[in-house]
């Protein structure tokens, strides 16, 4: 099976810049990945979405590159995944383009 989680969007403290270690700013996060499906055994994507919001609001990253790894290292500890796609966009930090980084 693969699940897909599309513009997760919320507000959280994220940025090495002055002012983004002050006020939240919106991030978008986009994920896949695979994972067995069998015996009715199930990976619940509203847990995966949670766990992630959860952990960007707590850990006030100041790099998205490091958002991204302890994410990536998260779901992996806690599900047997394949084939992880993530990625984290700031659509707001410059007025003429979104910016973000994946993996």
């Amino acid at each position: 099976m693969k699940i897909e989680i599309s513009e997760l969007t919320f507000y959280t403290i994220i940025g090495i810049l002055p002012f983004e270690r002050k006020t939240p700013q919106k991030v978008i996060i986009d994920l896949s990945f695979e994972y067995d499906f069998k015996n009715g055994e199930f990976i619940d994507y509203s847990k995966v979405s949670a766990k992630i919001e959860k952990m960007m609001q707590k850990n006030k990253y100041e790099l998205i590159e490091d958002a991204l790894l302890e994410i990536k290292k998260e779901l992996k500890r806690k599900y047997k995944i394949k084939k992880l796609q993530l990625s984290i966009k700031k659509p707001t930090i410059l007025d003429n383009c979104i910016v973000g980084v994946s993996l």
